[in-house]
């Protein structure tokens, strides 16, 4: 589970504006962090099944806010993968 100051930090440096909490950058940032944790939880938990069925729906999510993201705004698109190290 994502902590609370970790999350706070990732909207601090993806907002759009002051208040900004559900722009696609800082979702895709939020999904991206947990998708991260989620994978190191995998590396000592190889038979977790149930939360790998969760990954994939996390992965699937950020593949969506993406192509939104790409069909909208393409500078936005590309300094989000940029910032974030997804490649595509």
């Amino acid at each position: 589970m994502l902590a609370s100051a970790r999350k706070t930090d990732i909207i601090q440096q993806f907002r759009t504006h002051e208040s900004d909490t559900g722009s696609p950058e800082v979702q895709i940032a939020v999904l991206s962090e947990r998708i991260t944790e989620l994978t190191e939880h995998f590396k000592t938990h190889k038979k977790d099944h149930g939360s790998r069925r969760g990954l994939l729906m996390l992965v699937s999510k950020r593949r969506s806010l993406l192509d939104y993201l790409k069909r909208c705004d393409a500078d936005r698109y590309r300094d989000v993968i940029g910032k974030l190290g997804i490649r595509k």
